[in-house]
């Protein structure tokens, strides 16, 4: 009885899109009209955000608003594009909405007035909310004229100040209740007929008719099969795929091929409905826009030269509040879960904790794992998530003002002439550039990019970027292993960051000719710049902790799991017969708590070289071998997966000076430079050093960077690629490095 009801329309909530171009103010009016009650997750399988929240109309029903991907025409040419589509007509498991709004902005009326006319052309409710009218004043249409000439209800909406947002939502109920009309039509020559026609007839049947509420619902099939025409692409060869991103049938896009439209046909269409809004928009303002203050500042700010300086300065603030001013929250962070670790610890094993024999002993024990287990592996884990967050809550913060102040689209501007020498879009830079920081938010900054190939490419190569957790490893690496002054130092350390550049942007440039999914073609470069505006705090904060807090939800759970996994790995087995006799007595009677920790240390080590960990490292010694690696940086390589750090403080322990050693510590860099192979030769030689840096500055070593790839692309095939082929660039220049190092006579 219960599914019966559910058919009653009365019984449903009514469903609602919100559809408009990039940067017309739709975000805005969707916060306005559902207040907090909005929830962000992920269209299945993809990285564009699916915001739905729910508003209460004024005959008292409770309505679901969605809000789509901005765009500026239902003509799709990727995946992302294509959710606006199937949304508007109700396809891929979209429910049909019983009305569209639709933003057009007042200052740019005719450029946003084409989106409507194509979900017109689809037979969808539309109501349109005028936006933008503060800015626009004595240019605003009036909107009962508007709205005559566009056949649906215009409202004029600031959605900051909630002024028509009343009447917005009484169009809305108003619209779902009326009927499905277009007021514009062309009519296409014999040849686009005949396309039309061949396409319709392929189109399926969840096309042609679907249902909601039980009621069937028209549909304008030649504007589907014109949809189809424009959007879908035919196959090069079937030896490389599909030249466009969309899924569709199999049968349509066959019938799309079949139609072979002379080149330049389908333009038609497009100049028809620009035709209409050319001649029929201009006599409904009484003047253009002022746009004056605007083009005054874009003089500076896209000048060949001043443009780039101003913009060297905004990606330097921005680099440094990643990059150092983030720091002290991060150490906080750091230092917060140490302690609440080492207050655990004492709470659950004090004894182990005021007695340092009782370590050499205690591994064994119940109590001691569980503590372990929680220390290391949970509160461990915890924190290597959140130890993340001050670094994206400042970089969704920045690029939050510079998205809503309208700089970051001329960022894009500026960025794209030389980015596009890569096969990269011009918004890549600011990830690349934040991956010097942490290649984490950096690739949460991709979202920035419209086109999923455009992401995905840019995900692949910011983890390239020298970033921040290298560096420990570079200084001791240099400290410890390069001989010369310190300027040849510093100089090395600079090659290391050049070197990671080139690298990165060799890397987009190769995969964009030989990955399959990377290899689409460009398309042109097509942005909107929109007027500048003062951001607004309440959106740019809400944004902000929205991307933040759905990093904590999804990629932290990987993290934390791969953290306990790698504790367990480098913590087990834990034999009863553990600790070293001799080193047991040698405790008992030591001098001194210096003297006893000296043996707490050695144990540590013996014991992690027997660890599961350790095992690895010995079974993975002959890969490694020909890159100048033995079995003791082999543990500090898998001990890295946590984050490439961690290498300097597994090392400290393998070397038995401690597991807080940094890479400031004179006696591990002692230990490095003095560590013997079994032939008496020294194990670790300049030519080592310089092996291993250009193995920590190619390898994907780092499980938060392909937790958040898991996460930005919803696939595991992508993190999969990602630590497939650094690795093995990593281990193919490491090897060139020693082995050609070795034939010149510097090994």
């Amino acid at each position: 009885m219960a599914d019966d009801d559910d058919d009653k329309p009365g019984d449903r909530r009514p469903m609602i899109v919100l559809a408009g171009n990039p940067n017309v103010g739709k975000t805005t009016l969707f916060n306005a009209l559902t207040g907090l009650s909005a929830k962000v997750s992920n269209y299945p399988g993809i990285t564009v955000e699916r915001r739905v929240g729910r508003v209460t109309l004024p005959d008292g029903r409770v309505a679901d608003l969605c809000d789509l991907p901005g765009t500026y025409s239902l003509n799709a040419r990727s995946a992302e594009e294509q959710i606006a589509f199937d949304a508007i007509v109700g396809l891929a498991g979209e429910p049909v909405p019983d009305a569209a709004i639709v933003c057009l902005d007042a200052t740019q009326l005719a450029r946003s007035a084409y989106l409507l006319l194509q979900i017109q052309e689809l037979g969808t409710r539309c109501v349109v909310a005028l936006t933008m009218v503060d800015e626009a004043k004595s240019a605003t249409p009036d909107p009962k004229a508007l709205g005559a000439l566009l056949g649906c209800e215009v409202v004029a909406v600031t959605a900051r100040t909630r002024t028509g947002i009343p009447e917005l939502l009484d169009a809305v109920v108003r619209a779902a209740h009326g009927e499905r009309r277009a007021v514009w039509t062309w009519e296409p020559d014999p040849a686009i007929s005949a396309g039309i026609a061949a396409v319709r007839a392929a189109l399926p049947d969840a096309w042609m008719t679907r249902t909601r509420f039980g009621t069937s619902v028209a549909r304008g099939d030649d504007a589907l099969a014109l949809w189809a025409l424009s959007s879908i692409e035919a196959r090069a060869d079937s030896a490389h795929g599909d030249a466009d991103e969309l899924d569709v049938p199999a049968a349509v896009r066959t019938a799309v091929e079949r139609a072979d439209l002379p080149e330049g046909k389908l333009d038609a269409p497009i100049l028809a409905r620009w035709a209409f809004l050319d001649r029929e928009l201009p006599r409904l303002v009484a003047k253009p826009p002022d746009r004056t203050r605007t083009e005054r500042i874009d003089r500076v700010l896209l000048h060949r030269i001043f443009g780039f300086a101003v913009f060297l300065g905004v990606m330097a603030v921005v680099f440094m509040s990643l990059f150092a001013w983030s720091k002290p929250a991060i150490d906080g962070v750091d230092s917060l879960f140490k302690w609440l670790g080492d207050e655990l610890r004492t709470a659950i094993a004090p004894a182990a904790s005021e007695e340092l024999c009782d370590k050499l002993t205690a591994s064994t024990d119940a109590r001691t794992i569980v503590t372990d287990f929680l220390v290391d592996g949970v509160i461990g884990g915890v924190g290597a998530v959140m130890v993340f967050l001050p670094q994206i809550l400042l970089l969704f913060l920045f690029l939050g003002f510079l998205e809503d102040c309208g700089y970051l689209a001329r960022v894009a501007y500026l960025m794209d002439r030389i980015m596009r020498t890569m096969n990269l879009h011009g918004r890549a830079f600011v990830p690349m550039l934040s991956g010097f920081a942490c290649a984490v938010p950096a690739i949460m900054a991709t979202r920035t990019m419209e086109r999923r190939r455009d992401r995905i490419l840019t995900m692949m190569v910011v983890p390239l970027m020298t970033c921040s957790a290298r560096l420990p490893v570079y200084t001791l690496v240099i400290a410890a292993l390069i001989p010369g002054s310190a300027a040849t130092q510093a100089l090395l350390m600079v090659g290391m960051y050049l070197f990671s550049v080139s690298t990165a942007l060799a890397a987009a440039w190769i995969m964009s000719r030989t990955v399959q999914p990377l290899k689409a073609k460009r398309l042109p470069f097509l942005i909107e710049l929109p007027p500048y505006r003062l951001p607004r705090l309440r959106d740019v904060v809400r944004m902000m902790w929205s991307k933040s807090s759905m990093f904590l939800r999804e990629a932290g759970t990987v993290i934390l799991v791969c953290s306990i996994a790698l504790w367990a790995l480098l913590s087990f087995p834990r034999d009863p017969t553990d600790g070293h006799p001799d080193r047991v007595a040698a405790c008992a009677v030591a001098d001194g708590d210096e003297a006893k920790q000296a043996l707490v240390d050695a144990e540590s080590g013996a014991r992690l070289a027997e660890s599961y960990g350790g095992r690895l490292g010995h079974t993975v010694e002959p890969v490694l071998a020909p890159l100048g690696f033995d079995w003791k940086i082999d543990i500090g390589i898998i001990g890295a997966f946590a984050a490439r750090e961690v290498f300097v403080s597994t090392l400290g322990i393998v070397y038995s000076v401690g597991g807080e050693a940094d890479e400031s510590s004179e006696p591990l860099r002692e230990a490095l430079r003095s560590a013997k192979k079994p032939d008496g030769s020294q194990a670790y030689t300049p030519l080592v050093g310089l092996s291993l840096m250009i193995f920590f500055a190619l390898a994907c070593q780092c499980m938060s960077t392909l937790a958040v790839v898991r996460r930005e692309t919803r696939s595991w095939r992508w993190p999969a690629f990602l630590f497939g082929y650094m690795t093995t660039l990593a281990w193919i220049a490491s090897m060139l490095v020693y082995q050609v190092g070795r034939l010149l006579g510097f090994g």
